[in-house]
């Protein structure tokens, strides 16, 4: 399945789809099949706008962010903090030894502020290696050098280095959730992954705070054209998309349950 998913986002992103649409519309004007290759490039065409120059991408990631908002304030105490990875270029860290971040990297600032703040709280790192190939260390693996660098003992950690979705993260985290005893933990991961990972920790059984973390919107965007910057469009839509495709599977597959 985990292999299965992968290879169907290969193809299943706007741009990909583009491309795809953009081949057929090729092969069918050679082979003669020529008002089916216009509507192909037709729609490839019309996919590519709506992705590069409108803020249809935006507008669909924002919906996921606004699902669960973050508290007003820090609690008054926290025991224990689970990070879901996905911060981390696995594959630079595995070759050089780094801590090289992503985009994600809130997630792990985040955390990194709170465990400063709250010395007894322990942390759970929940990721490993989520590539194809299997070859790099798992996001756990180089939490904690991340940790450690800015002065967090290693012992506070607590490392889940197995999964490679984040359904693995909600039933890998809950066995050790159940036997370190921790319990009502906050949650933090990126603000449009925040619903189907409480979805995920729900159905499991986990209860937690959602700290979400990341905003890629700005919480007001509305649909328009936007010809200023394509390659952002294009990151955001494949994102929203990304997201909205894994919410519905997980749903159809009764994993989450809303």
């Amino acid at each position: 399945m985990f292999l299965l998913s992968k290879l169907f986002w290969v193809f299943a992103q706007p741009l990909s789809i583009a491309f795809v649409l953009s081949l057929l519309a090729a092969l069918l004007g050679f082979g003669g099949w020529h008002r089916l290759a216009a509507s192909s490039a037709f729609v490839a065409a019309l996919l590519l706008f709506v992705t590069l120059f409108t803020s249809t991408g935006t507008v669909a990631l924002q919906v996921l962010e606004e699902r669960i908002q973050k508290p007003a304030s820090d609690p008054a105490e926290i025991s224990c903090m689970i990070i879901l990875g996905g911060a981390f270029d696995n594959e630079i860290n595995t070759a050089r030894g780094g801590i090289e971040l992503n985009q994600a990297a809130d997630r792990f600032v985040e955390a990194l502020r709170l465990a400063r703040n709250y010395p007894e709280a322990r942390i759970l790192v929940s990721g490993g290696d989520g590539s194809i190939s299997s070859d790099y260390e798992g996001e756990a693996v180089t939490a904690e050098r991340f940790f450690t660098a800015f002065g967090i003992p290693a012992l506070r950690l607590v490392k889940e280095n197995a999964s490679r979705t984040t359904y693995e993260n909600s039933r890998n985290t809950a066995e050790l959730l159940s036997s370190h005893g921790f319990q009502d933990c906050l949650l933090i991961t990126s603000a449009f992954h925040m619903p189907r990972s409480v979805g995920l920790f729900t159905k499991a059984g986990i209860k937690v705070m959602p700290w979400p973390v990341d905003y890629r919107t700005s919480g007001i965007a509305r649909l328009s054209f936007d010809f200023t910057q394509p390659a952002l469009n294009a990151q955001l839509t494949t994102t929203a998309v990304r997201e909205w495709l894994s919410l519905t599977a997980y749903y159809l597959a009764g994993r989450i349950d809303t």
